[in-house]
């Protein structure tokens, strides 16, 4: 294990950043640096932070995260939200606390927003205003909430590439910040709270055949189905978990919730699933494209889960 970041002072010690699509194996990528340097892993993904969705999510499962533990894993129950700003002071803490131990955080993950918030900083978010919230609600009821996305898109394209065109929630609140403030979401989070101290090495994994990746997203989505997700979202149902809350509007959980409810066949369940997890592969992509200082890890190792390279180039690193 290299402990060559010890010697560093903490605000010298790199952020390694493994980011990029869905499907890409920025887990087996965080696992191998933390095999390789006294290192601490931060899940940077919104939808592994909740308890008892994991077939979904595609979580970890317990023997890896035995032996490779993650920060921001399982801290919420389905029923609650997890904002950005807590994701902020969350992983800040994090940040901060692993580089005065002398030891290197790996953040990985592909919930691309949350990048932003260490990089640019993150404001509080202006009071909710009931008038704009209502003719928001109600353009979406007249329109549909994609119609309402494509206009996020075009006033604040970096927010809305990290939202799925159907997620309600996350549509309204960003309109609302943006017509309220003037501003796009980033611009607006900019303002107060500070950037991480230390330099974010952002390295996207990705695959130069994009028809390769497509077959990664079929095949683990055909896992999640084998391995029950019908059965993790019944039990979490009958546990009182609310079918509309932020947590089941999830690629996958909402499709199949579609299906239990008999709104969909298992095979346009399973083909819209498919669908819906490609078209957020591209609204990853897209996000890294317009990212500055991206170091982009295209085939090298991903395949054969075989990153000796990776590690080499961290080793490199030099502040």
């Amino acid at each position: 294990m290299d402990n060559k970041f010890s010697a560093l002072e903490p605000d010298q010690i790199p952020i390694i950043c493994l980011m990029g699509p869905t499907a890409t194996g920025k887990t087996d990528a965080a696992a191998q640096l933390y095999d390789a340097f006294d290192s601490e892993i931060i899940s940077v993904d919104s939808s592994l932070v909740y308890t008892g969705m994991d077939i979904g999510t595609a979580k970890p499962g317990r023997d890896f995260l035995s032996k490779y533990p993650h920060h921001l894993i399982d801290i919420r129950p389905p029923c609650e939200t997890y904002s950005a700003a807590e994701f902020y002071k969350d992983a800040t803490e994090l940040i901060n606390n692993c580089t005065a131990q002398g030891k290197l955080p790996v953040l990985a993950g592909g919930t691309m927003f949350y990048y932003s918030v260490l990089e640019r900083g993150l404001s509080e978010l202006p009071p909710a205003n009931a008038a704009l919230r209502a003719e928001i609600s109600e353009q979406a009821q007249k329109e549909g909430w994609p119609a309402l996305h494509a206009r996020l898109m075009v006033l604040d394209p970096d927010r809305a590439s990290n939202i799925e065109p159907q997620d309600a929630q996350r549509i309204q609140r960003a309109l609302e910040i943006v017509l309220e403030s003037g501003q796009s979401v980033a611009e607006h989070n900019s303002s107060n709270k500070p950037p991480v101290a230390n330099r974010m090495i952002k390295i996207a994994l990705s695959f130069s055949d994009r028809s390769y990746l497509h077959q990664r997203i079929e095949q683990r989505f055909d896992i999640m189905l084998e391995s029950g997700l019908q059965n993790e979202i019944e039990q979490l149902l009958a546990q009182g978990v609310d079918a509309q809350c932020t947590a089941m509007k999830m690629i996958g959980y909402r499709q199949m919730l579609e299906f239990i409810k008999g709104d969909l066949s298992y095979d346009d369940m399973r083909l819209k699933g498919i669908a819906a997890t490609r078209q957020l592969a591209k609204r990853q992509l897209t996000w890294l494209r317009n990212q500055a200082d991206v170091v982009w890890w295209v085939d090298s190792g991903l395949k054969e889960k075989k990153l000796d390279k990776l590690v080499k180039y961290v080793t490199q690193i030099y502040v």
